[in-house]
Order: structure tokens, then C-alpha cells, then sequence
């Protein structure tokens, strides 16, 4: 049997695990990692020279920014092209809009007031905001807590999923190159972290979840423990955004409904009530081939404009569609569930 092809610097086999970048000079395949290319990065090269080629072609050749409203940014700057999510001109022109206050839509309690009980007498159909830590059972590293403690406590070489914010495309990256991205002053452009579940990882022992979603959840409550199936981690995720990150109109996954809690910074999120007349709409949008360039936000009634700042909880029950800007850096935590609560609509 004949031994693998051999790759890289390292001359290792190919390897479809990691991410790995081919030169255009000597067609040979590199480990990112080996080369100090990143998944995202590779994005901008347009001819790759590796490390050998490099000393008799020079460095590898960027590609060309020719505009700043196109989630591909080499095409020529024809600005009848309309403008996509995410994309610098996108950010800019949504914080200049003026939208309706959530204030006609939260339910604002006091963390107590958040009970199963409540929520069985009174419903949980809107969006609850709450203030302040007290009475919600939620427990959260302190707010000097920082992206290197994330790093500490989850792990340096921990492989997370990143969003390049203005080509809303995902890609992965070991965390630590992560923190190295955020504490540099010239950021090269705008990473969002939103999946970062760490219930796996020495992180959990600092977070508990609102006492609510805990005693709500059916996968905490009802899921067996000698369950083929692993019990799904969905409760404790770490959001780290850097200002200007936007995540586009979405429902969360499976029906579930979500806490966040914003540790320190500011988010904003944009809210539409999921009426059967707004979740056919959102299901039109969402499957058009020209979804980036429409804001779903014009295409209903009344989109919501909430501004959760440090220290604040935002609850969404099932079914509400969402965006979300990250106006500050900022890091917040957040976890979803379902319910007995909203079944219908979770269904």
C-alpha cells in the first residue's frame, strides 16, 4: 500500500481536520497553523506564496479593496449595488435609523418577579428585561472579568467558530488567536464570537443559569440519563463581540427561547413579533437568494429597537425574530431552552 502524500513544513499528510491553504507557486498544501495563516485571513490573499516560495517570489499578494458596502469587497465600487448586512456602510447607516422603542413590548420585572409560576399565570409572550443580577439565581464572573480570563478558563487552543462580520461567513480559529485579534488596536476587521458553549469546560463552575430557564428546561428536566443520545449543551454560552458586529434577523434554533445577559458593553437588538402574518414573511426573507441585501426590519410593521447595556438580562420567548448589533465591545452570556410554556410555536 502506498504511504500518504506528504504536506507542509511539518510533512504531515493532508489533513481535512484543519484548515489548510495551497500555494500558487509550488502547488504544494500548508497547515494554516504551520504557515501562521488564518482560516479568515485566507480570505484576503488572492496569490499565496508559502514560506519556500516566498524567498524567491516575495510575499503573498492581498487582494484589492475596491468597497466598503459589498460582503465581497474586490467588486468594482458600482454603488448601484445595494448595500449587505453586516458590511461597514450597513453598521453606519442602521445606527443612524430611528426605530420604536421596546418599551412598547418588554415586560420589565425584577429578577424574583421571574418565576415558573409567574410565566404559567401570566404567559411568555413578550420579552422580559431585568436590571439587575438580584433575585434571578443567575451567577456570572464579576464584570472585571476579561477576554484573556475566557482564554484561562476555557483554553487557548480551544477551536472556536468566528463571523467576519462584513462577509457574514463563518470560520474557525483557536481561541487564543482570538484574544491576540482583540487586544491588537488596529483590528484588521470585525470578528463576532456568539457559539462559544463552554458547559465542557473549567469556565461552567462560574456560571449559573437564571433559576428559570434551569427549572423550565425540558432537556434539564426531562432528558434520561441513560440516554443513548449525550445530553446537548445549549444552556452557557460566552458571546464576545467587538463594536460594530451585527448578526442578521433570525429565530433561535429548535423553537427555543434565550436569556442574555450583558457582562460589560452594550448590544442592541432590533425585535419583531412572531405573528403568523411576520413569520411568513421572515420565511419568504430568509429564503431569497438577496436576503443580505433587504433589512427584514422594513419588510414588517414595527421592528423594536432594545438597548441592553452591563449589567441587564433580556429574555425572548420562542418564535421572535431578532438582529443584533454590538454597539460596544462587549462580552455577554447567554443559553437557550425550551418549555412547556410555548409548545405551539416551538413545534
Amino acid at each position: 500500500m502506498a504511504a500518504a502524500p506528504l504536506y507542509c513544513v511539518c510533512r504531515q499528510p493532508y489533513d481535512v481536520s484543519r484548515f489548510m491553504i495551497e500555494c500558487d507557486i509550488c502547488k504544494d498544501w500548508f497547515h494554516g497553523s504551520c504557515v501562521q495563516v488564518e482560516e479568515h485571513q485566507a480570505v484576503d490573499i488572492d496569490v499565496y506564496h508559502c514560506p519556500n516560495c516566498h524567498v524567491l517570489h516575495g510575499p503573498s499578494l492581498m487582494k484589492k479593496r475596491k468597497n466598503w458596502h459589498r460582503h465581497d469587497y474586490t467588486e468594482p465600487d458600482d454603488r448601484t449595488r445595494p448595500v449587505q448586512a453586516g458590511t461597514s456602510v450597513f453598521v453606519r447607516e442602521l445606527q443612524a435609523r430611528s426605530f420604536p422603542s421596546a418599551d412598547e413590548i418588554l415586560v420589565r420585572m425584577q429578577g424574583h418577579q421571574v418565576t415558573p409560576k409567574y410565566l404559567e399565570k401570566h404567559s411568555f409572550l413578550s420579552p422580559i428585561m431585568v436590571p439587575q443580577l438580584d433575585g434571578l439565581g443567575l451567577k456570572l464572573p464579576p464584570p472585571s472579568f476579561s477576554i484573556e480570563d475566557v482564554e484561562h478558563y476555557v483554553g487557548g487552543d480551544k477551536i472556536i467558530d468566528v463571523i467576519d462580520v462584513a462577509r457574514q461567513a463563518d470560520s474557525k480559529i483557536k481561541l487564543s488567536e482570538f484574544v491576540k485579534y482583540y487586544y491588537n488596536p488596529n483590528r484588521p476587521k470585525v470578528l463576532n464570537v456568539i457559539s462559544l458553549e463552554f458547559s465542557d469546560t473549567k469556565m461552567a463552575e462560574l456560571v449559573e443559569v437564571p433559576d428559570v430557564a434551569r427549572k423550565m428546561s425540558w432537556v434539564e428536566n426531562y432528558w434520561p440519563d441513560d440516554s443513548f443520545f449525550p445530553k446537548p449543551f445549549v444552556q452557557k454560552y460566552c458571546l464576545m463581540g467587538v463594536e460594530g458586529s451585527y448578526t442578521d434577523f433570525h429565530i433561535d434554533f429548535g423553537g427555543t427561547s434565550v436569556w442574555y445577559h450583558v457582562l460589560w458593553g452594550e448590544k442592541i437588538f432590533y425585535l419583531i413579533k412572531p405573528t403568523p402574518g411576520n413569520l411568513a414573511l421572515y420565511e419568504a426573507w430568509s429564503s431569497s437568494p438577496n436576503q443580505s441585501e433587504m433589512f427584514f426590519g422594513d419588510k414588517v410593521d414595527k421592528c423594536y429597537k432594545c438597548i441592553v447595556r452591563q449589567g441587564t438580562t433580556l429574555l425572548i420567548p420562542t418564535g421572535w425574530i431578532h438582529a443584533v448589533l454590538t454597539s460596544q465591545d462587549c462580552m455577554a452570556f447567554g443559553g437557550n431552552f425550551l418549555h412547556n410554556l410555548n409548545i405551539g410555536m416551538q413545534l
